[in-house]
């Protein structure tokens, strides 16, 4: 399970604001969760994308990520940008990497697999909100993106000041992606940026209208 320390949010205030400033993010995934199933539809099974009817992780292979290969991915691909929002929160990945039983690293902490998630999040940011949030699939995403620390009393923790400037450029972007799509993500933007650590004012949105 990953943690988030005290965040400030003090270039945002009071539009972006950091939650449990003595605990970790995981104690708002049930709220986030709680969200993101009251804003969207039941999702049907996908006959043409089985893969996506189920829990399983995508696994990526060693060699794809040697390879910086995102076909993993593909089947995910081909969906529709309101699929791809309905799936919001479904998307679990495994990486087949090899390590040594005294390797100490977290997965975040190994340079291939950051560059191959530095990657797949480059071509495709809408990536996050895809992100299974419960486990820490988010969570160990942003960790591979950006500076952060790691302890297995605390879990994961991010330099404040990246967190709150990554947070604030993904939700401008998605936001700006989904309303070029014609489909409203701001219910689950704002769900995704809960399980991360911070809580948006209302204003946030209107502010962009």
């Amino acid at each position: 399970m990953f943690g988030l320390g005290t965040i400030p949010a003090t270039a945002l205030a009071p539009a972006v604001t950091a939650l449990d400033p003595q605990g970790p993010a995981r104690q708002r995934w049930p709220h986030a969760l709680d969200l993101l199933a009251l804003s969207l539809d039941p999702v049907p099974p996908d006959p043409l994308n089985p893969v996506l009817s189920t829990p399983e992780p995508v696994l990526v292979s060693a060699e794809q990520v040697r390879q910086l290969d995102l076909s993993a991915l593909k089947p995910w691909l081909e969906l529709a940008p309101a699929e791809l929002l309905a799936r919001s929160g479904q998307l679990s990945l495994s990486f087949a990497w090899p390590q040594a039983p005294e390797d100490p690293r977290e997965l975040s902490e190994i340079a291939e697999l950051r560059l191959w998630s530095l990657r797949a999040d480059a071509h495709y940011p809408w990536l996050t909100l895809l992100l299974e949030r419960s486990s820490g699939q988010l969570c160990r995403h942003v960790a591979m993106q950006l500076p952060h620390s790691f302890s297995r009393s605390e879990g994961i923790r991010f330099a404040p000041a990246s967190l709150e400037l990554w947070i604030t450029h993904r939700l401008f972007g998605l936001e700006a992606w989904g309303r070029s799509q014609g489909i409203a993500c701001r219910g689950q933007l704002t769900a995704m940026a809960t399980v991360l650590g911070y809580e948006l004012d209302p204003h946030f949105w209107t502010a962009l209208d």
